[in-house]
């Protein structure tokens, strides 16, 4: 056999190997992302963005369309970065990536010497300190920035350092009490900072999930806002999502959380976008046809809520904080079978 016949022939081998490859990997990712973004959805999404950048400010924030938007610009701020991200929009890349980078010019500037990011006096200041936290720990995840890096890590360290003895974190950047509302954003943000492979100890986390599991209430089979208190759909949805981030992805409490959601699901309900906020997620990494049953719930109910105003698409029904948090949020979740955010896989 000639050395020609001798290539040839291994070629011939390395093609068919890596044909059985490719097939495999394509077959593996039909099973783990069935449900996908049709050409509707997309036009969804991609005018949902476009809303977004219509208000967005010189200075690269989101400062709202509702008096209590307008309250929270980090966290608007953030929240509108994650959908941007969700549909593969990063810092100086894709249509958006001149916004993206705005946007966390905005945070990072907004980030203080001690790793508090805006007003700390705010009566909710955990809250948005949770959120910018995650949005630029996924961020820097997908880019290996130093500069966001630096940033991130004195925020990370003022979560620690405010985890309460019995694991989990409350209002204001002290140790002084817990609920699950603002545990879950803090937990999210260790995560994906730990993603990003920043240093968290792994005894705060620990303690995060023997909190998230002092919340839930045997009796009514899902989680309430501190220990002993009524279960409810968003605290259900944040408590499952925590334990999940945190590696618990088969704690019965988690597949007792989803069917929970599942009982408890309308249209109207009090926090519904802030409880689909991590529904969603929730729900996807159990995957299967657990992902494909909420999906189509939430991705039905979303497409007929959405109003469509010229060029742009928004939502403003659902929630007490206004459309720009609302848009953003459910970009998000639309977006999620993309598979763009890290946060959101196992």
């Amino acid at each position: 056999m000639t050395a020609n016949s001798l290539t040839r022939s291994w070629r011939s081998v390395l093609c068919g190997v890596l044909s059985i490859c490719f097939q495999s990997a394509s077959l593996q990712a039909q099973e783990e992302g069935s449900v996908r973004v049709d050409d509707k959805t997309e036009r969804v999404i991609n005018r949902g963005l476009k809303y977004l950048i219509k208000y967005q400010s010189p200075d690269g924030s989101w400062q709202g369309r509702t008096e209590k938007e307008r309250h929270y610009p980090i966290a608007i701020t953030a929240y509108a970065l994650m959908a941007f991200q969700a549909a593969g929009h990063l810092p100086g890349e894709g249509e958006y990536g001149r916004q993206v980078s705005m946007g966390v010019r905005y945070l990072l500037n907004s980030i203080s010497s001690e790793g508090l990011i805006g007003d700390k006096d705010n009566g909710q200041y955990m809250y948005f300190h949770g959120i910018a936290t995650i949005a630029l720990a996924e961020l820097y995840g997908q880019t290996s920035s130093p500069v966001i890096r630096s940033k991130l890590e004195s925020l990370i360290k003022i979560i620690i350092s405010s985890q309460h003895q019995n694991g989990g974190w409350r209002y204001k950047p002290i140790a002084s009490d817990a609920d699950i509302s603002v545990t879950v954003l803090q937990v999210v943000a260790l995560r994906a900072a730990k993603n990003g492979g920043l240093k968290v100890p792994q005894t705060t986390i620990d303690d995060a999930v023997d909190y998230v599991r002092s919340c839930y209430n045997k009796e009514q089979e899902g989680f309430s806002y501190q220990p002993g208190s009524e279960a409810g759909f968003a605290r259900t949805a944040a408590a499952i999502y925590s334990l999940q981030v945190c590696g618990h992805y088969n704690d019965p409490l988690v597949k007792k959380g989803s069917k929970y959601l599942f009982e408890h699901f309308k249209e109207g309900q009090r926090w519904f976008t802030y409880g689909n906020f991590y529904a969603a997620p929730a729900q996807y990494m159990l995957g299967g046809e657990t992902w494909k049953n909420w999906h189509s719930k939430i991705h039905t109910l979303l497409l007929e809520r959405v109003d469509n105003d010229g060029e742009v698409s928004l939502w403003h029904q659902n929630s007490s904080v206004g459309p720009i948090y609302e848009t953003s949020v459910n970009v998000m979740i639309l977006a999620m079978p993309y598979q763009y955010i890290p946060l959101y896989q196992r």
